[in-house]
Order: C-alpha cells, then sequence, then structure tokens
C-alpha cells in the first residue's frame, strides 16, 4: 500500500501550547479512515529518532494503520518547557493528542500507543486514565512502579543510572528546534528550553523514599484503572523484565507478555540476537484490538520468555529458545529451596553451627557489573564475574547432576546482622561453567533500611539479628548438567548502585538462610510455539555517515596512587540526515571512581555534547553532572553552555546539596 506523510504538523492543547507531530498514512486514509498508533516522547522526531521512526511507522501506514509520532511539551520541535518526566501536564497532554487524533477525517476515531520506556510508561498512565478512544497499548521497557523499578532505585539504593539518565534528559533539554520547521521563533524556543528545564537529578535525590511523588503514574497503585488491552515487552539485558510478569499477574484485561534476549532496545532492533519480525507482532495486537479481526492473539500464551542457554561471559550473544506460560503465575513452575552452609548450596538443609560468616566488602565489588540497563548491548553487560566474587561470600552447588531450568524471581531469605545502622547487600546468581568461567543470570540489591518498607525506612540496630529478604530481577535460565549455581553476596555494588555511607560488616546466620528459586520443566508445548520470524526492514531514510560509533569501558586502577576508575564511552554515529541536510552528533562519556576504598571520595561524572548543523547554521550544548558524597549529603554540580557557531549564547551552572535520608 502506498502511503502518505505529513513532515511535521502541530496540535493545539488546552493552554494554547503547540505540539509538533510526523504522521505516516495510508493513502486512502481520508476516504477510508484508519485506527491511528501514536508514540509520544521527549526524543526527537526530526533527528535522532527519525530512522526508527519512518521505519515503524511506515511499516504500519504500508499495513492500513496511520502512525503518529509526537513530540512532547519542550522536546524536540514542540513549544513549552519540561521540566521533568511524567508530569501531569504531560498526561493530560497526551489525552488531548489522543482526542485531537481521532477527530481527524483520516482516522477511525480508534487510538492504540505504543513506546519504548519512556513512552511505555506514559502508555501505561495514560491507559490508567482511560481516554475512550485509546483501545490498546503495546508497552516495551517500563514500570509500573516509578521507584521500586525504575532508574532512580533499586532496593532503596540510589542507582548511578539515576545520575547517567538526569544526564541523557539534560542533554536532550538543551537542543534546540528545527529553524526550517518552527521558523523565526526558533531561538525563543530553545532559550525558554535552557532557562526553565532544570537540573532533574536534584529533584530525584530529594525523594529518596516511596512517596507521593514516586507514587503518581506508577500504575501499580491501581493496576485495576487499566481498562484496554495490554501487550508488555521487554528483554533480559533490559532493566524493566520484572514489570512484565506483575502486569500478567495483576491486571484483568486481555493481556500478553514477551521478554526475549534483548537489550533497551525494540524488538527488531534488539541485540544480543535473536531480534524478531516486531512489526508483525505489533500487527497482529493492533488488527485484533483495533480493527476486531482474528489474528490468534488470544490463542498465545500470556507469557513467551527466551529461556537463556549457558553462555561464555566474555561472548555478547544469548543463545536460548522460547517457552510459553498459559497464566500467569503459572502451575509448571515450583519453588525449590536451596539451603546454605560455608561455601555450598544444597536441596538438604545442613547440620550447622550458630556461628556466623562475615563480609565486608571492597568498593571494587561492581565494577564488572555492566549497566543496570543494557544500551550498548556487548560493552555494558556484566563480565566473569570471578572478577567480583574475590570480594564477596560465595555459596554454590556441587555440579548439576541435570539440567535445571529456572522462569521467575530468586528470592534469598537472610538472618543477619550489622555493625552500622545503614548498610546495604548485594546477591547474584550465576551460572559457573566447568572451566571455572561464572556468568551472571540476574540479582538484587537491598537497602537493609529499607527491610520493611521503602516508604519509611528503619535504621538497623548494629548487631541485632533480622530476618530480610531479597528478591532478585525476573530470569529465564538454563543452567545445563556438570555446571554449578553460584550465589555471591557482597556488601557493595559500585557503580551500579551507589553505596551507604560508611563501609559496614554483615554477619550471616546460614541456619535459617536460604536461596529460593523457581524451578521449570519443560513442555512438550514449548515445541511448538508459532514462529516469531526475522525482521525485514526496507524503508532506509537516505543518511550519510560522517563518523562511526565509539563504545568503550576501561577499568583503570593506578597502584600508585589507590585511585580505581571506571571510564566509559558511549558516543553514537555521527550522521547526515540527507533529504534535510541535518548533521547530528551524539556523545557521551562517564566515569566513576574512588580512592583507597573511602566512601567519601565516590565520584560520578557524565559529560555530553550535542551538535546540529545545516550549511552556515550549527548549534552545539555542553552538559557536565557530576555527583558526590559525604556521610551525610550528596553534592550535585552541573553546568550547561550552549553554542551558535563559535558564540557561547548560554551559560548555567549548579551547586546543589541534598541530605540523605537512609
Amino acid at each position: 500500500m502506498s502511503i502518505k506523510i505529513i513532515e511535521h504538523t502541530t496540535i493545539p492543547m488546552k493552554d494554547g501550547v503547540n505540539l509538533a507531530a510526523k504522521i505516516w498514512l495510508p493513502s486512502d486514509a481520508e476516504q477510508n479512515p484508519a485506527p491511528a498508533i501514536l508514540e509520544y516522547i521527549p526524543y526527537r522526531k526530526r533527528d535522532f529518532k527519525a530512522v526508527r521512526d519512518d521505519q515503524m511507522y511506515g511499516y504500519f501506514a504500508e499495513n492500513g494503520f496511520a502512525g503518529a509520532r509526537v513530540d512532547l511539551r519542550g522536546s524536540g520541535d514542540s513549544e513549552g518547557v519540561l521540566e521533568d518526566e511524567y508530569l501531569t501536564q504531560e498526561l493530560e497532554d497526551g489525552i488531548t493528542i489522543i482526542k485531537w487524533l481521532a477527530n481527524q477525517k483520516w482516522c477511525s476515531g480508534n487510538i492504540g500507543m505504543i513506546g519504548i520506556s519512556w513512552g511505555g510508561f506514559n502508555g501505561l498512565q495514560i491507559a490508567a486514565l482511560q481516554p475512550p478512544e485509546l483501545k490498546a497499548i503495546i508497552t516495551v521497557a517500563s514500570s509500573d512502579d516509578r521507584y521500586a523499578d525504575d532508574v532512580h532505585y533499586m532496593g532503596g539504593t540510589l542507582l548511578t543510572d539515576n545520575l547517567s539518565w538526569a544526564s541523557t534528559m539534560f542533554a536532550y533539554n538543551s537542543c534546540p528546534p528545527d529553524p526550517e520547521l518552527v521558523g523565526e521563533k526558533w531561538r525563543d524556543i530553545w532559550m525558554d528550553r535552557l532557562k526553565g528545564s532544570g537540573l532533574w537529578l536534584v529533584k530525584w535525590l530529594k525523594h529518596q523514599h516511596r512517596d507521593q511523588y514516586w507514587k503518581h503514574a506508577s500504575v501499580c497503585e491501581d493496576y485495576s484503572a487499566i481498562k484496554c488491552p495490554v501487550f508488555a515487552i521487554s528483554g533480559w539485558a533490559d532493566g524493566y523484565t520484572n514489570t512484565v510478569f506483575r502486569l500478567m499477574e495483576n491486571l484483568k484485561v486481555p493481556r500478553k507478555g514477551l521478554i526475549g534476549p534483548w537489550g533497551h532496545q525494540y524488538p527488531h532492533q534488539g541485540g544480543p540476537g535473536p531480534a524478531i519480525d516486531f512489526f508483525n507482532e505489533c500487527l497482529r495486537w493492533w488488527n485484533k484490538w483495533l480493527k476486531n479481526l482474528d489474528t490468534g492473539v488470544d490463542k498465545d500464551p500470556m507469557i513467551r520468555a527466551w529461556m537463556q542457554d549457558t553462555v561464555s561471559p566474555i561472548l555478547p550473544k544469548r543463545p536460548g529458545g522460547w517457552v510459553g506460560e498459559a497464566s500467569w503465575p503459572s502451575d509448571k513452575i515450583k519453588p525449590a529451596k536451596l539451603y546454605l552452609s560455608p561455601g555450598r548450596l544444597s536441596l538438604e538443609k545442613q547440620e550447622q553451627s550458630d556461628f556466623p560468616v562475615t563480609i565486608q566488602s571492597p568498593l571494587s565489588v561492581g565494577l564488572f557489573a555492566g549497566k543496570w540497563c543494557s544500551y550498548a548491548e556487548s560493552t555494558d553487560f556484566p563480565s566473569d564475574q570471578r572478577e567480583e566474587d574475590g570480594g564477596a561470600l560465595v555459596f554454590e552447588t556441587l555440579p548439576l547432576e541435570k539440567d535445571v531450568e529456572i522462569l521467575g524471581m530468586p528470592e534469598v531469605k537472610f538472618e543477619l546482622s550489622s555493625n552500622k545502622p545503614i548498610a546495604s547487600v548485594a546477591v547474584r546468581l550465576s551460572d559457573v561453567a566447568p572451566d571455572g568461567k561464572a556468568t551472571r543470570t540476574t540479582y538484587g540489591i537491598l537497602n537493609l533500611s529499607h527491610r520493611n518498607s521503602h516508604e519509611k525506612p528503619e535504621i538497623l540496630e548494629p548487631d541485632r539479628i533480622y530476618t530480610v529478604n531479597i528478591p532478585m530481577n525476573f530470569v529465564a535460565q538454563r543452567f545445563p548438567a556438570n555446571h554449578q549455581i553460584r550465589l555471591s553476596v557482597s556488601t557493595s555494588y559500585w557503580p551500579l548502585a551507589w553505596p551507604p555511607p560508611e563501609s559496614a560488616r554483615l554477619q550471616i546466620f546460614l541456619k535459617e538462610s536460604l536461596l529460593n528459586i523457581p524451578v521449570r520443566k519443560p513442555t512438550l508445548n514449548d515445541n511448538n510455539l508459532r514462529d516469531l520470524g526475522k525482521p525485514h526492514i526496507k524503508r532506509k531514510i537516505p543518511t550519510t555517515l560522517l563518523v562511526p560509533a565509539h563504545r568503550e569501558w576501561e577499568v583503570k586502577h593506578n597502584l600508585a596512587t589507590n585511585e580505581v576508575v571506571l571510564h566509559i564511552t558511549n558516543n553514537d554515529p555521527q550522521y547526515r540526515l540527507d533529504d534535510i541536510n541535518w548533521t547530528i552528533q551524539k556523545d557521551v562519556t562517564e566515569k566513576y571512581s574512588y580512592k583507597n576504598n573511602n566512601y567519601d571520595t565516590l565520584r560520578g561524572e557524565v559529560t555530553s555534547k550535542r551538535r546540529f548543523k545545516r550549511g552556515e547554521w550549527e548549534v552545539t550544548t555542553l552538559t557536565k553532572t557530576i555527583i558526590t558524597s559525604t556521610r551525610t549529603e550528596f553534592w550535585v554540580r552541573a553546568m550547561l553552555d550552549a553554542y551558535e557557531g563559535d558564540t557561547r549564547v548560554f551559560s548555567k551552572t549548579w551547586d546543589e546539596r541534598v541530605t540523605r535520608y537512609l
């Protein structure tokens, strides 16, 4: 089917602000109105997402659906200022957009929402507000709980992805609209953003517990508010897999879950492979719920997951195969208890004394953990866990007599005490090969002052024994015969998570401690699952590559100064969008360091560059964010510089302190 593209149009909001949209239409949409698919995000329809968007929404239009990509208020070519994520204003704007789309003469009145990450979040959030025109959503790599399971905090500990994510939006919010689209007012729109968007990191640091700030737009507060069908998707290398399972368990609407081996990308782009024919999966969903066609989606398993096979930790791939569960929780999955004794995990409880084992890890445990959420697919994966286990307590099974397959959430129960009032514990589950290589399969972190509540944490009474449960991320993993299952325990996991105010020593009492794993027996039905196909991307916007991508992770330990630095380079390819003669550049470096195992020397730093060019017109923005800490405070320093050509036209610095609250 031929299509029509509306390169740029504006949608008026109730307060008069205009939001920018790009729309793809079936060529006959005005004669035969089509359902519309909306993605509503701040990542710039004009440039950074232009190639991806045209592939997806061009495909939807070729197959009978209108596609709409809208820049959030204050982003891309939209007017206004973006002051934070998922604000009430954003969600109200989203409802206005949906009503506008439904009222267009080329639209049938049925709307679907799709999105990854931000767009996956606001798809769930807007669905919970129940606009009548919204008939179904596809949410990819999103969360139902903005505090407990997002980029900001994990188990009550501050994630350093909170810093890198804040820095990402700091950089995006500094970018100008395209003068070719918005005209002479481009500079005024740009200056409003530079002056008004603010430093979001400080806002997030001021909400260290699960308060109303995080409850807002967390759909787990009331799953019943979502009335339309939901297709939830993620990947095991992503940070957002747990939500898929909670949505399947708690929603009461038609729903499906898909979890592949992918990182933080759509499944047709997703490495490590295999990537799938994601566009076809979308069409099956849209045709069912927006056109009332029988596509068979109601016969698919509720959850389809990639069961990961063993793999060397130094290889950026995830072999395995698909498995399906008709419902969640599944009656095919049974918990198995593995009891702890010194150095050992076993199915049978061992006779042992109450004498505890002790752990007080160096800050180096975590340097090879990778990122909380994988974006680069290979450089930010966890490395061989033998690099980490020297600073951890290790418990492992004997070599397995037969394959063990797990699907679900492993959980550790510890009886422990701490010598400090604030302490953290990190637990990791690894697949240990006969040659000793250890591949992390899942992990969990808990700030022990949050052991009972993220809303009202309580300090630890030093040397008092507590019973705590530490959930790990959901996982599907096959441990082969002759391999071992290893549980590793540490008191730090830097720089994935920010450590407590000072080094703590934990005593773990093994007699009542155990590991629960969700054991799944393979079924014949797994062999009969429908083939998900391979991507077939036909559309391609003409581009010219100017500078290839450069990605690098480097750990340095200066033995002379005892300074340890993790340095990350994450530069996207620099290229020109040929049809509009628009050159874009996105460079990012991150640096995490400490000295002498001293908690007061912890430092995270992210520097970003964004550059846009057309002919003689050129704009560059530079942002830098630094976070350090003492035992009582976080310190945030930041700078923003904006240039037209070689002339700096805007500059601002921040120097903020935020009190640490458990």
